[in-house]
């Protein structure tokens, strides 16, 4: 039986981290007693990046006790509380190859529906202290998911997740999460995401961009995206130089094959490399020169 173990909240705050400062709604903590739960967000929540976090169609993020067992393990740590991951609801059961998009669940008074996988940013690198976490967990398969709030209510530690309704088409949130990100996306297997009534308009538009054009890869994960125009997907880039920031980190210089200028990394952006011939994939932090019209990726070695 599911259930849910933890209601987390937390505003967003400033952080120093790398000799900069990051607005960051990623430390959530317990609540006491229960929580009101409305069509946005959670009582005395809130998100730092608006355009990433939050809205609709990601009121509530959802990560499994699983998952925590799995990645102390991977760490070797022993210091993980509720919220270590930025979600709301830390929750028993429910993984993430089990669950579908569209998939219906009664908590407490209110009812939610899961609507995509997480998609992981920089900050749970700074909320970790590991920078290789956003990474570790877009390769992972344990990407947590998000529900939005069909029927505002209250909920609090301790309730029981009953399911209440599942999509027709039926795909995992792992399958979708790997769809994205894997470098062979089968045409029918997008043409069945899309087949998803209950699929965010984000990761909609990223599969109906790769039915357009494959090998673009993916196009962007938030309709905010068309605000900022840059080339979607993987791309293959040259290395022109290699520099050792410290001990343990190391920026690598690319360009465009082409000579072709790079798109301006925007503050809070990060690059996703896929490794060959593994397919793996490493996410760094961007930032771009603009005279010399390259992008550096900066992250652990």
């Amino acid at each position: 039986m599911a259930r849910l173990l933890s209601v987390n909240v937390g505003l967003p705050r400033d952080i120093e981290w790398r000799g900069r400062t990051v607005h960051t709604g990623i430390w959530k903590s317990p609540v006491p007693g229960r929580c009101r739960v409305r069509r946005l967000n959670l009582d005395g929540d809130g998100q730092g990046d608006l355009g990433g976090h939050g809205g609709e169609q990601r009121a509530v993020f959802v990560y499994q006790m699983e998952s925590y067992r799995h990645w102390q393990g991977q760490l070797k740590r022993t210091d993980f509380v509720f919220g270590q991951f930025g979600e709301n609801f830390t929750i028993e059961g429910l993984p993430d190859d089990a669950v579908c998009i569209g998939d219906r669940y009664r908590i407490g008074s209110a009812l939610f529906e899961i609507t995509q996988p997480r998609v992981t940013c920089y900050r749970v690198g700074i909320r970790m202290n590991e920078p290789r976490m956003a990474a570790w967990l877009t390769s992972s398969g344990r990407p947590g998911f998000y529900f939005r709030v069909l029927e505002e209510g209250e909920v609090g530690a301790g309730d029981e997740i009953v399911k209440a309704g599942e999509a027709k088409e039926r795909m995992t949130v792992a399958e979708v999460n790997a769809l994205l990100y894997s470098s062979d996306q089968a045409r029918d297997r997008l043409e069945r995401a899309l087949r998803i009534e209950a699929l965010s308009p984000g990761w909609r538009g990223s599969f109906e961009a790769l039915l357009k054009s494959p090998s673009n890869g993916n196009a962007g994960l938030m309709p905010e995206a068309a605000a900022h125009p840059a080339a979607p997907g993987f791309r293959r880039l040259e290395v022109t130089a290699v520099h050792p920031e410290s001990a343990d980190v190391l920026s690598l210089v690319m360009q465009n094959p082409d000579r072709q200028p790079l798109p301006m990394a925007l503050p809070g952006q990060y690059v996703v490399l896929r490794l060959q011939p593994s397919g793996g994939l490493r996410s760094f932090a961007a930032t771009r020169s603009r005279v010399r019209s390259r992008q550096r990726a900066t992250g652990s070695a």
